[in-house]
């Protein structure tokens, strides 16, 4: 077996045969040593070309490898490759502009500077660079219900001076600059916070809140109602901004100034107070919360209030209720050292109840991972529309307040875990959905849908004044001042606003608005039952 292989090795080969018999026969068979030189000579010539060449194929071959991306041959030549890729090339982060604020001694004559503004600061290649803006929570489909009777008729320059009767101001702006027309003071500084939050708004997103014109409204009460422009001749409504709407009524509801900061008792701008809360929250576990109801505000500003307070323990009577009245010019004189916000979240229940209309109260009890007990409102503000009882809160009755309160204790109290996940669906909705980012993003689409609407060119009235935040933060003294300091957006987001989700059909609005009350009749049903069981036993 080994002949036969070696045969056919070495002797049956071309190869071989051919070397044999054109190389070795004739150097072996030369008769003359200068025909062995030249044929020695010859053979080596052969040698080293052939060498040469086989050289080259190999290396052409393993470079060809190489680059194809194969695994290079080990036999006769080995080349290490190294390979880089560019994966990502980095992005060159974006620049962070700030607007400073210029309170120098030249500018207390209140002037905005000329160049307030930056231009552009959006650029179309960095809008393609971000990932994609998140949709915006569900309250903000409201939006495109509270703008729905201008749909068709647009909004005229007629419609808005309509709207003049009960306005405190009007706010224009004008390729990005604000402009504002005082009719009457506000209650404080409801105005004042309120044009603040505007004005930094266009920090936020300096270029992108287009021309508009509006009259700003800052009672608590709405005024447009709807009766007064229903049925076949009625005319458009004026367009009115104010911070509540009720079901009877067509005014456009905006955000409060207390976002910002109220001075005048100490409540701290919502960003850095919405922290507060939230470490406020950790300091006791909602077990280890008193196992009763509490409030604490001004009941003077309305019966209901006044009502409530029947509900109050006494010697005769536990209705589970732990309430107290709010003295505001006693805790001013004492420095608000009973009104800390934060440190009120003590209680597994808390109890939200409106005073002269919507309270701005309701965002803080909410936040508070208690169980909210919220007395049946009449009145909401731009984020409320969007909470479900027996998932964000508690319904108590209007017309029963204290029995109703007492069961919703007893109910919580008998069903631990679904009442404190109730308490957080509250909380984690302040938390998530109500940040500010989404504060400021409401205003954002707010005001852009509504100068989608304008039928003509917004112009700076006469008497209007330009308004920047020098001309507020400057001149502002103690609370006031420190909370525009705190509040101020320092200049453009890098983050482009949230995206507006499609407005309710007619089949889905109804479907929600009767899944509310549905929910809020089994609670009723089930406090009805409860009190006859009471009755029975007793």
């Amino acid at each position: 077996m080994r002949e036969s292989l070696q045969r056919y090795t070495w002797h049956e080969a071309g190869i071989y045969r051919h070397f044999r018999e054109t190389i070795c026969l004739p150097f072996l068979t030369a008769r003359r040593s200068s025909q062995r030189s030249s044929l020695l000579l010859l053979f080596f010539l052969l040698l080293f070309f052939s060498g040469a060449f086989l050289a080259t194929r190999l290396l052409d071959s393993t470079l060809l490898t190489s680059i194809a991306g194969n695994p290079t041959p080990n036999t006769i030549l080995t080349t290490t490759t190294t390979h880089v890729y560019p994966s990502e090339i980095p992005k060159k982060p974006l620049p962070k502009i700030q607007i400073p604020l210029n309170c120098t001694s030249g500018n207390l004559t209140r002037t905005c500077p000329a160049n307030y503004y930056p231009k552009n600061f959006f650029h179309s290649q960095d809008d393609r660079d971000r990932p994609p803006p998140a949709t915006c929570p569900d309250y903000f489909r409201w939006i495109h219900e509270d703008l729905r009777l201008w749909k068709k008729t647009g909004i005229t320059r007629d419609m808005v001076q309509r709207a003049q009767k009960t306005a405190n101001f009007r706010l224009v702006i004008v390729d990005g600059r604000a402009y504002m027309e005082r009719y009457a003071r506000a209650f404080q500084t409801r105005d004042v916070f309120t044009v603040w939050g505007i004005l930094q708004l266009l920090r936020r997103y300096p270029g992108k809140i287009p021309d508009l014109d509006l009259m700003f409204d800052c009672v608590d009460w709405p005024v447009v109602k709807a009766v007064d422009y229903s049925g076949p001749n009625a005319t458009a409504p004026p367009p009115l901004f104010r911070y509540c709407g009720d079901d009877a009524t067509l005014d456009i509801v905006f955000p409060d100034w207390s976002f910002w900061g109220w001075a005048e008792i100490n409540i701290k701008p919502w960003e850095g107070l919405l922290e507060e809360l939230k470490e406020g929250n950790k300091r006791k576990r909602w077990m280890e919360r008193e196992a009763y109801a509490y409030w604490k505000g001004n009941p003077v500003v309305a019966a209901t209030r006044v009502d409530l307070l029947k509900c109050n323990v006494s010697d005769k009577q536990d209705w589970g209720a732990r309430l107290y009245n709010q003295d505001w010019i006693k805790e001013t004189r004492e420095g608000y050292k009973q009104s800390d916000l934060a440190s009120q979240c003590m209680h597994r229940y808390k109890i939200y109840i409106e005073g002269s209309a919507w309270s701005v109260s309701e965002k803080y009890i909410l936040a508070c991972n208690s169980l909210t007990l919220l007395v049946k409102p009449h009145y909401y503000d731009f984020f409320t529309r969007s909470l479900m009882p027996v998932h964000h809160y508690w319904p108590i009755r209007e017309d029963d307040k204290c029995r109703s309160i007492k069961f919703a204790v007893e109910w919580g109290n008998s069903h631990k875990q679904k009442a404190q996940e109730i308490g957080k669906a509250a909380s984690d909705f302040i938390q998530e959905d109500l940040k500010m980012d989404y504060v400021y993003d409401y205003m954002f689409h707010l005001l852009s849908e509504y100068a989608k609407l304008m039928r003509y060119k917004p112009t700076i009235p006469k008497r209007a004044i330009e308004i920047c935040s020098e001309k507020l933060a400057c001149p502002a003294i103690g609370s006031q001042k420190k909370f525009m300091m705190e509040s101020m957006v320092k200049g453009p987001t890098d983050v482009r606003p949230c995206n507006m989700p499609t407005p309710y059909d007619a089949l889905a609005l109804h479907t929600l608005v009767k899944r509310k009350a549905n929910s809020i009749s089994q609670v009723e049903l089930w406090e009805k039952r409860y009190w006859e069981n009471q009755t029975k036993h007793n």
